[in-house]
């Protein structure tokens, strides 16, 4: 495993990110366990959550795991704030009333005092930017959180943060975590660009686009239970004809190299130099071992330009994603 700062910050983690939207809904406490040693044995050390994952199921399962495993100095711990957790008018969104509340249930949840990496997960268009900016920073000057980025942001709502925490002398973000795929490669038009400019880090999401690039997924074919049969969002995002057929293609590129599809769409990924961290998500542990084998896969630019992808900046579904939970 590698280790790579985490844009222009001192942080270093692991080249890869595990992800944990799974814990607690498709993997049980034992199961996300096993996920989440096997990931600390091959090297890793970056784990991402939400809030919002579980309603919360999923910070109780990390923060369960970290006490158990007494292994919280070894792991650079994220997570995110914006979903409605409750019913009343202030449990959601990136209000200072709403971020100072969730981030003391996080970290109860969590069972830790500080978080390494909060993250924004989405835009809030009825919170002013600098509110939240303020919010942000005030939970680094306390130390509770010690740096700070966001997710599913267009390139001009990340613009404008960076701009008005510069103007103010406020904590910067130093990453951005957006959906990157061979079948969503929307983040190439403006969002890359912006982040390499200022370096901010990229923890891209999504890198089997919901198990499409497996190739388990056929025109007449939708196993039950599987991401894109229980999920509306990804089902409209990835389950197109075009699709399909770069998909055809992807799953003979991997045939010809000797490797699952799996790995070979988390090392394509892997391959553009501007994304710092993909994050993995499993369901149980043959999925996680399958994808990990993408560590050992090292494209060449043209390499990777001979796989069956959308073309550069150009996405397939139904529509552009950009606020809909990873």
């Amino acid at each position: 495993m590698e280790y790579v700062r985490l844009g222009r910050s001192g942080l270093r983690v692991s080249r890869l990110c595990m992800g944990t939207m799974t814990f607690g809904r498709e993997a049980d406490v034992e199961t996300s366990f096993a996920i989440l040693d096997r990931f600390v044995e091959v090297g890793g050390t970056f784990v991402d959550t939400a809030d919002q994952y579980s309603t919360g199921g999923s910070e109780r399962i990390v923060g369960r795991w970290l006490q158990e495993r007494g292994n919280r100095q070894q792991i650079v711990l994220a997570s995110k704030v914006y979903a409605t957790m409750g019913s009343g008018p202030n449990d959601g969104g990136l209000s200072r009333i709403h971020i100072q509340r969730a981030v003391e249930d996080s970290l109860r949840r969590l069972q830790t005092d500080i978080i390494d990496l909060y993250q924004i997960h989405r835009w809030d268009p009825n919170t002013p930017s600098d509110e939240t900016l303020r919010a942000l920073d005030d939970l680094v000057r306390q130390g509770k959180v010690r740096y700070i980025g966001c997710s599913n942001l267009k390139a001009w709502h990340l613009a404008e943060f960076l701009y008005k925490a510069r103007q103010a002398g406020l904590t910067e973000f130093i990453s951005l975590q957006p959906l990157y795929n061979a079948l969503n490669r929307s983040i190439e038009l403006e969002l890359l660009e912006l982040c390499q400019a200022e370096e901010l880090g990229v923890i891209s999401y999504n890198p089997l686009a919901g198990g499409m690039l497996t190739g388990k997924y056929g025109r007449n074919l939708l196993p039950a239970g599987a991401r894109l049969e229980a999920f509306q969002a990804y089902y409209e995002r990835y389950f197109t004809d075009e699709a399909l057929v770069i998909v055809d293609g992807f799953v003979t590129a991997a045939a010809d190299r000797g490797v699952s599809p799996a790995a070979l769409a988390l090392a394509w990924v892997l391959a553009e130099p501007r994304i710092t961290c993909p994050i993995l998500g499993a369901r149980n542990l043959e999925q996680l071992n399958d994808t990990l084998t993408g560590l050992d896969l090292q494209l060449t630019a043209e390499e990777r330009s001979t796989i069956p992808a959308i073309a550069s900046g150009r996405w397939v579904g139904r529509d552009q994603v950009y606020d809909r939970n990873d």
